[in-house]
């Protein structure tokens, strides 16, 4: 019997770009055509409060809308979301970030960067900073679509926080904007590729210039002369009407 695939972005990357979301969904279909797509909240928020018995019912209600797809295997695209999922064994789970090197990027993209004058600084997400594979497909996907990167001195398995997560900026702004800060003056560019919308917001919140990779992959080449896309996630008002645009794409392209 043929493998019946998900894939869950998460809550801050469609909030992000509803653009991104559409085009990474186009992409698994052609590989994945009876794909399904899940976008609901993992709990992880409630874990971070301490909110236990909250945490419980959101991570049980999403289990069983992942069983009532059929769904066994999970495409994920947020590194929290990843980590909450690998506690259940109802279902296998994979980083969209490990599956793209076995997928191989469409040959139209493959180098399409190759004469970009920017290098990129690459901040690795917290949640994963002990999961090579992510590591590794970040850094192939970069080098396949011909970009020139670097490392911070924190990097891999010793990055540091941006700054957004443990629900940080409601409890303490102050401190996580000295978070942001630190972690934007770890980078040895200005140019800053991430692999989490969160994570984007506080780069260019440090100060930097911040570009999901998902930008990269689909969006015209950065050059020196580029400029980041807008903080959305800094206004809840657009985070909110780009999340609802983000599910009306659903709606249109899974059936």
């Amino acid at each position: 019997m043929a493998i019946r695939r998900g894939f869950m972005p998460g809550c801050s990357l469609p909030s992000y770009s509803p653009a991104n979301i559409s085009k990474t969904i186009g992409f698994l279909q052609d590989v994945y055509p009876e794909l399904s797509v899940v976008q609901k909240c993992c709990g992880k928020p409630t874990k971070a409060l301490g909110q236990v018995d909250l945490l419980k019912a959101r991570f049980g209600s999403l289990v069983q809308d992942i069983k009532h797809c059929e769904i066994d295997e999970i495409i994920v695209a947020c590194q929290n979301c990843l980590n909450m999922l690998k506690e259940s064994d109802e279902f296998q789970t994979v980083s969209l970030w490990e599956r793209l090197p076995e997928l191989g990027l469409p040959r139209e993209l493959r180098g399409k960067a190759a004469q970009s004058d920017v290098v990129f600084s690459i901040h690795d997400s917290c949640p994963v900073r002990d999961t090579k594979g992510i590591h590794d497909g970040i850094r192939w996907t970069l080098a396949e679509l011909g970009y020139k990167t670097v490392e911070p001195a924190q990097t891999r398995d010793r990055t540091r926080c941006c700054g957004f997560g443990g629900m940080i900026v409601p409890a303490n702004p102050d401190l996580a904007k000295r978070v942001m800060d630190r972690r934007v003056k770890d980078m040895p560019t200005e140019h800053i590729v991430v692999y989490c919308a969160a994570c984007r917001s506080s780069m260019l919140m440090g100060g930097g210039k911040a570009w999901h990779i998902l930008d990269l992959l689909w969006g015209p080449v950065v050059t020196q002369a580029s400029q980041p896309p807008e903080n959305v996630l800094a206004s809840p008002v657009k985070a909110w009407l780009n999340r609802y645009k983000s599910k009306a794409v659903i709606n249109r392209t899974i059936t």
